[in-house]
């Protein structure tokens, strides 16, 4: 009789072993994960949380419409926290132990350039929303983000025409400055600008005063700024209390955007320039229904830039992908995205067949005294990504890349 209860006994516990497994397999099938990549803490805080905050809410409209085919999209956060070394121990993490489908994530060139190789380890998928220098195709990254003759040349060239042709160069000691002041000082020299000078200053660094000295003996049209993180807000403040304001000598800003303002403060910047695809003025129904439902979620006083719309824009991209392949397999995915288009706040964008980049406008702004930015030019079409400027071959490009990565000790960054 005591062997018929423990035998009993055994298979109930046993059924009920099988039944939780069951159930917590089919839970499990009936959910997607994907790793949210970004500085939350340190100084590229100040970009990147936003841009988590709208990949969230793609994630989230998504889930509320029924997710993909019925699976539910579960986002797992994880901090880079401004420190390239993190962002690979975190993307190792949410690849190997959170077992994510796709991660999203990465502000600075450096963060990605550090990931990337794990990436490609794992044959795994990358959304990258920020525009960047280019000199870079990577088969598994998918770059929302605009590339240089997006951004960077478009500047180049409208300041010769509408503001002068002495420059000044600023930027943060990373690669992409680095890089990004070499494709300016290419483009300056096939128009006849010329190049007055040139700093660097160490990310996160708190002393400008150094540099506004600087531009006050070479008197510069136009100072292009390519400064990342927190710094921007020292800066704009010492070119304010030197009197240096967008009437003497304008700044042409590559990562400061409506968020980065809200440090910055409006007033001390007002009237200087930014380059994007996106601003939040567009004035188009799309983007007003944008802007409501992102207002409605994180309050009515915030604002969007364009890093942001590029993040909600690289959910949208997967989960359609996603949804054709009938898998969430990155390799799968990665074929079904080559050539997608998508209707966004900005306009229509597309990736690109051959180089994994987006096709999209060219904005210019300059900044009001509320903090949002008066288009002054954009081009009149959709413009073809060109990672890889005509200046150079690729293989020259990368040359380039790898002398700053060695002589900064194998390091994106220059670290005393």
């Amino acid at each position: 009789m005591k062997t018929k209860y423990i035998v009993s006994a055994l298979t109930v516990c046993l059924s009920v072993l099988i039944g939780g497994w069951v159930w917590e397999n089919k839970k499990s099938s009936n959910i997607i994960r994907v790793g949210v990549l970004h500085s939350l803490t340190g100084t590229m805080a100040i970009s990147e949380r936003h841009v988590k905050n709208a990949t969230l809410l793609a994630i989230e409209h998504i889930n509320r419409r029924g997710g993909i085919d019925g699976r539910h999209i579960d986002p797992v956060i994880a901090d880079g926290r401004s420190d390239w070394p993190t962002f690979a121990v975190e993307a190792e993490r949410l690849i190997r132990h959170e077992k994510v489908s796709a991660i999203f994530g990465c502000w600075t060139t450096a963060s990605r350039k550090t990931i990337k190789p794990i990436i490609e380890k794992y044959n795994h998928l990358l959304f990258y929303s920020v525009q960047y220098e280019g000199l870079e195709n990577s088969p598994n990254i998918i770059y929302t983000g605009a590339a240089p003759n997006q951004q960077i040349i478009p500047a180049v060239r409208w300041a010769c025409e509408h503001v002068g042709r002495r420059f000044y160069l600023v930027g943060s000691e990373y690669i992409f400055p680095r890089a990004a002041n070499e494709i300016i000082k290419a483009e300056a020299a096939l128009l006849g600008a010329r190049i007055v000078g040139e700093t660097y200053l160490k990310l996160g660094a708190t002393q400008t005063q150094h540099v506004i000295e600087q531009i006050k003996t070479t008197k510069p049209d136009v100072i292009f700024n390519t400064i990342n993180g927190g710094t921007n807000r020292e800066f704009f403040r010492d070119l304010s209390y030197a009197g240096i304001t967008a009437d003497t000598t304008a700044v042409i800003s590559f990562s400061i955007a409506e968020k980065e303002v809200e440090v910055i403060g409006a007033k001390i910047a007002e009237g200087h320039f930014a380059c994007w695809s996106y601003f939040q003025s567009i004035d188009t129904v799309k983007n007003r229904q944008w802007v409501r439902a992102y207002k409605a979620k994180y309050g009515a006083s915030a604002t969007i830039s364009d890093a942001m719309v590029a993040a909600y824009s690289s959910v949208l991209f997967w989960a359609q992908a996603v949804k054709e392949a009938g898998t969430d397999t990155p390799k799968k995915v990665l074929q079904t995205l080559k050539g997608r288009s998508i209707d966004t706040a900005e306009g229509e964008i597309t990736i690109d067949l051959e180089n994994n980049h987006t096709w999209r406008h060219a904005r210019i702004g300059r900044l009001m005294e509320n903090g949002q930015f008066e288009i002054v030019w954009q081009s009149e079409e959709r413009i073809r990504p060109q990672p890889y400027p005509v200046f150079r071959s690729q293989d020259q490009w990368e040359e380039f890349l790898h002398t700053y990565y060695q002589s900064w000790g194998e390091n994106w960054e220059k670290v005393d």
